[in-house]
């Protein structure tokens, strides 16, 4: 008989878990079906009571979540967005926030239903500032779909969107610049986030550094589009922005990000581009970022101080073919004169090439003394490969 009550403790154990099981079902089941019902007495605040009940149920449990969409939860929710009840539409909305949580086949369904116009339309009727923090909230959770990307770019979000990014409360902007930067990541929604001013806003916002980090990375998205580059090109304040976050050296991240939109613009932009960067003062920044930034900082700043030098040295060799003499250059033009002996080099080429040397020994030795390295500290093999040309035309990072 001894032997037998471990088996026998066994099996009520799995029993006791399988009565669970159902109970479990049975309570998701009750709640769905309640979702189904009509606008009569009584009827809609069991509807509201019955979306309160999915949302606790989904908020936690994977299993539910997946078990609610079997037991065809979302289309009725989706359809109480279509109520004049408030109370309504954030017990809805919150459900299907969590029914979407981990869940991209729920996500789907969500828009398939028709959420997304149903949302913008009760945005357009003048909803209360929960119900669009709610709304807001929801959007970050479908863009983070894929497939759902250009069906929420296309659906006239991106306005909704930006307008709460700029005068959100601080969650609401959070989740509005993270459904934003979603959306960037699908290049069909570039010209539509160009249009809606997204650009400008993304660089007004940094200094904040609840939200510089993503803003910055959204920025890196778009300027992959031409649409995105020339908007870049058209904000006045873009690179003395970018500049400064280069100095940003508690800040590993946003500098990372900077340089990535600077080596983007440095290599497809257009040679106004590339002036208003050395103009901002971006080649003392990126030299000082080879040197005391991450690793990956440091590569992005090389290839755009690469692509600086190249353009300088092409100006340099046309100044000199004029017989016009270069009074300053940020870095050395060894490209303008490369191949070329010295007995054949020009006084003036001579002249240019030992100023452009003793600027960028004097950039170099105020950027030591800031990193407290020895006063003797001379030019490494990194800096002196910066001096020269480079066939890279590709963007590894």
């Amino acid at each position: 008989m001894r032997a037998e009550e471990p088996e026998c403790s066994s099996d009520r154990r799995a029993e006791a878990e399988t009565r669970r099981k159902i109970g479990a079902f049975e309570e998701l089941q009750r709640a769905a079906g309640m979702l189904q019902l009509g606008d009569g007495d009584g009827e809609l605040d069991r509807r509201k009571e019955a979306a309160a009940e999915v949302r606790r149920l989904a908020k936690d449990d994977p299993g539910a979540r997946k078990t609610f969409a079997t037991l065809g939860a979302i289309p009725p929710l989706v359809a109480m967005l279509d109520s004049k009840d408030s109370e309504l539409h954030l017990a809805a909305l919150y459900a299907l926030l969590n029914l979407g949580i981990g869940n991209d086949l729920n996500k789907a369904a969500t828009v398939k239903a028709g959420a997304v116009h149903k949302m913008l339309n009760l945005i357009e009727s003048g909803s209360s500032q929960s119900v669009s923090e709610a709304i807001v909230a929801n959007f970050l959770s479908l863009s983070a779909l894929d497939s759902n990307k250009p069906v929420v770019g296309a659906s006239g979000a991106i306005p909704f969107l930006l307008s709460a990014f700029k005068s959100g409360n601080s969650t609401a902007r959070q989740d509005a610049l993270r459904a934003l930067f979603n959306l960037s990541i699908a290049s069909s929604n570039a010209p539509r986030l160009v249009d809606a001013g997204l650009v400008p806003a993304l660089f007004a916002s940094i200094g904040d550094m609840a939200v510089s980090e993503r803003a910055l990375t959204a920025l890196s998205n778009l300027v992959a589009t031409g649409e995105g580059r020339r908007a870049v090109s058209r904000c006045t304040d873009a690179f003395p922005t970018l500049v400064d976050v280069l100095g940003w050296c508690d800040a590993a991240g946003c500098q990372e990000k900077a340089a990535h939109v600077l080596m983007v613009m440095a290599h497809k932009g257009g040679p106004c581009d590339r002036a208003a960067m050395v103009e901002a003062g971006a080649v003392s920044a990126l030299l000082e970022l080879t040197l005391l930034g991450s690793p990956l900082a440091q590569k992005r700043a090389s290839r755009v101080l690469e692509v600086l030098t190249m353009d300088k040295g092409k100006k340099v060799t046309s100044a000199a073919a004029s017989g016009a003499v270069a009074v300053s250059a940020p870095l050395s033009v060894a490209t303008a004169v490369e191949g070329k002996g010295d007995d054949r080099m020009s006084e003036e080429r001579r002249k240019v090439r030992e100023l452009v040397q003793q600027s960028l020994h004097s950039n170099m030795r105020r950027i030591a003394r800031r990193a407290n390295l020895p006063q003797d500290f001379g030019l490494s093999e990194r800096f002196t490969a910066l001096t020269t040309t480079s066939a890279t035309k590709s963007l590894p990072f």
